[in-house]
């Protein structure tokens, strides 16, 4: 039996020992990406921004495109109205009584305020199409502003990822090495205290008497049975895993 007793303890002391090396992994893990800051996120936001203004762009010159249209049908339809004019002129020289003439007369008008209608609804366009233009230029000043951004953004990510990536990677794999030491629910405990603290740390070591987490003072009791390592103790306070302090 007390051989028995000697081996669960053994197994929970390597257990609370690998908790700790994997701590330290992914602790590290935390640290590289923090040196990458908000940049890939800069990055992101640089690119939708980037498509956007493309869109804004790409949809402003359609508008354009159909204000210019718009006129140049406008243009054709006055060209139609004068020559109408010009044939109903004609046409007066030829009637044969006042009833002709006056009919003739107010075809004239009409093609007149056809004329002027037209140029009215230009002129709008003319000053909508010059509207757009500057918005257009605006937008494309900052299309290229912003392109310059990302180049800079992405330059210094992919900098930065260069330098890290490696070191991330042999973590990451020693993180996963480290796990397959440690059963799962033990797992799923110091993934969800990792997830649940502001800095990463689901287990922690005894600093001055304290919680290395949250630094609340631990009875001298408890920080015998953290010492021995006999069952996995966590702290009252902030619920993270307590393992005695390295030795120097």
């Amino acid at each position: 039996m007390a051989g028995t007793a000697t081996k669960k303890e053994s197994t929970i002391e390597s257990k609370l020992d690998a908790l700790y090396q994997l701590q330290l992994i992914d602790s590290e893990i935390d640290r590289i990406r923090t040196i990458r800051g908000e940049l890939p996120l800069e990055v992101q936001d640089l690119e939708d921004e980037l498509e956007g203004l493309e869109t804004r762009i790409n949809n402003i010159q359609e508008d354009i495109k159909t204000l210019e249209t718009e006129i140049s049908d406008r243009k054709n339809a006055v060209k139609d109205a004068e020559t109408a004019i010009t044939k109903y002129k004609e046409q007066q020289n030829n009637v044969r009584n006042n009833r002709e003439f006056e009919s003739l007369a107010k075809e004239i008008e009409f093609q007149e305020l056809e004329i002027k209608l037209h140029d009215k609804k230009s002129k709008e366009a003319k000053a909508k199409i010059a509207s757009k233009k500057e918005i257009l230029d605006e937008a494309n000043d900052r299309l290229k502003f912003r392109q310059t951004d990302l180049k800079t953004k992405k330059a210094e990510l992919d900098e930065i990822v260069a330098e890290t990536q490696k070191d991330e990677e042999k973590l990451q794999k020693d993180s996963d090495s480290a796990k397959k030491k440690i059963d799962d629910r033990l797992i799923s405990a110091y993934e969800r205290l990792r997830q649940n603290s502001k800095n990463g740390l689901a287990v922690v070591t005894v600093q001055r008497d304290s919680c290395g987490g949250c630094f609340n003072k631990i009875p001298p009791q408890r920080q015998l049975d953290i010492a021995a390592k006999r069952k996995v103790i966590v702290c009252e306070h902030c619920g993270r895993i307590l393992v005695p302090a390295e030795e120097e």
